[in-house]
């Protein structure tokens, strides 16, 4: 069974549901740029509307109060808040944000803020973005606005998602803002301030804080489980996990290098001297910046690959049978990742761990009788939720879940033609309509997991 205070809740970001209004003084930040660019976004979509929740946050916070929601992980706007990215302070912004968190509370959801999902400022990627040494600064002076402003009403904080996607995706590949190519070298220097940032910012949160807070920190990665439960495959599997092994054309798609120097105070041997040749100077005084203690880890995880021990004792990389089922967006269902990763994570960090993000696109359609039948989803998320159950149950320090995501939104550059929500969006007027996986989803935060893995094979629908 899952503790009695586990957290259960869902998972946006300002980008993908907030949209824009013309008079609410904020800054561009680099999405707004990105998705201007020919053939970045499936269909030339944008975030200008997205779900509108700028304009309709009440509404939103109602319908997850009817649905039992009652944690809510989010994103600040930083190009919003400060439209420089430093300097003036957009009050319009604090005070919308103010109002979404008492609209929140009220509602009896308690806020998770995130002070960093993507949306970094226009103005400063004009001055090299985070390549620049003064973004940690930069971020610091972010989060001293973000701890006066909103440390009063919330207790939990995290300071940066998914560095591997913003930095490897936006700054490596180019397919996703600011949409930069650059050489290896370049990136591994940002990879450094973007920790250091993070650094910063938890000293600043801590000391403008105007209440005792929590603060985290949320990176990702698909998780290596063993092939078989030998121990030899689970073995190779926590070797690959926490291994640099990718190739440096790919080089951000790991664990240790983003979660090392945080948690541990260093970055991870094995990559040091891989990646060598392309590190920035790293110092003493740099590794205490971003070693900083937290209250709690985050780890958006999705699925996973297997791994088993070779015959030559060296791990191995096992195929996927060509029929292996995948979500929408051809992830691979691996429920197992659920249980893996957190086990791994916690034996190395042992710190509390929340699962920032978890869920699944599907083909979701309106039905002749006016619901959303989106019976694989549920499938997906029992079998999901039940593996972070056993690990629970053997003693991993899950502090709680959050579903992503709340409702249909932009999913970056795949545009609105992913469908992840339990609340089904209509972009065309902006009905929203909850999806036989919300009401289930409300019974698993009410009975805290008790429904899972039925005994006798059911899932169980509680459509109302």
């Amino acid at each position: 069974m899952f503790p009695k205070d586990f957290t259960w809740g869902v998972a946006s970001s300002a980008y993908q549901i907030e949209g824009k209004d013309a008079s609410d003084g904020s800054g561009q930040n680099v999405w707004d740029a990105f998705v201007k660019q020919e053939g970045k976004i499936y269909g030339h979509h944008n975030g200008d509307v997205a779900c509108d929740h700028i304009h309709r946050y009440k509404e939103d916070f109602a319908l997850m109060q009817e649905l039992g929601i009652t944690s809510y992980r989010f994103s600040l706007d930083w190009a919003k808040i400060l439209p420089d990215g430093v300097g003036r302070v957009n009050e319009k912004a604090i005070a919308l944000y103010r109002d979404m968190i008492m609209e929140m509370k009220k509602r009896g959801i308690t806020p998770y803020v995130t002070m960093f999902h993507w949306e970094f400022p226009l103005k400063l990627l004009e001055k090299e973005g985070w390549l620049n040494e003064e973004s940690v600064e930069w971020f610091g002076e972010y989060a001293k606005v973000v701890a006066e402003n909103f440390s009063d009403l919330a207790e939990y904080f995290i300071t940066l998602n998914e560095p591997q996607c913003f930095i490897g995706l936006g700054h490596l590949k180019g397919s996703h803002a600011p949409g930069l190519t650059l050489d290896p070298k370049q990136v591994f220097q940002i990879a450094h301030n973007v920790l250091k940032a993070h650094g910063k910012a938890v000293l600043m949160l801590r000391k403008y804080a105007k209440q005792p807070i929590k603060i985290g920190y949320a990176p990702t990665c698909g998780v290596a489980y063993p092939f078989t439960e030998s121990k030899e495959d689970i073995e190779a599997a926590r070797t690959v996990y926490f291994d640099c092994n990718q190739p440096i054309d790919n080089w951000t798609w790991n664990v240790s290098w983003f979660s090392d120097p945080v948690f541990l105070g260093h970055y991870p041997e094995d990559g040091l001297e891989k990646f060598g040749p392309y590190l920035p100077e790293i110092t003493r005084e740099d590794m205490k910046l971003i070693h900083q203690p937290l209250d709690f880890m985050g780890q958006n995880i999705y699925n996973g690959y297997w791994i088993r021990q070779g015959k030559d004792g060296k791990p191995e990389y096992v195929d996927r049978a060509e029929d292996f089922p995948m979500t929408a967006c051809g992830w691979p269902i691996t429920p197992e990742c659920l249980y893996w990763g957190p086990k791994f994570l916690y034996e190395r960090y042992h710190l509390p761990i929340y699962i920032t993000e978890n869920g699944m696109a599907c083909r979701d359609v309106v039905a002749e009788d006016g619901g959303i039948h989106d019976s694989d989803r549920i499938q997906f998320l029992n079998r999901y939720l039940s593996s972070l159950q056993r690990a629970v149950e053997e003693g991993v320090d899950v502090a709680g879940y959050f579903l992503w995501t709340f409702m249909d939104n932009f999913e970056w550059e795949r545009g609105y033609s992913q469908r992840f929500g339990t609340v089904y969006v209509d972009f065309e007027t902006q009905k929203r309509i909850p999806k036989d996986s919300a009401y289930w989803y409300k019974e698993v935060c009410r009975t805290n997991g008790a429904i899972l893995n039925d005994k006798d094979g059911n899932i169980f629908c509680f459509r109302e």
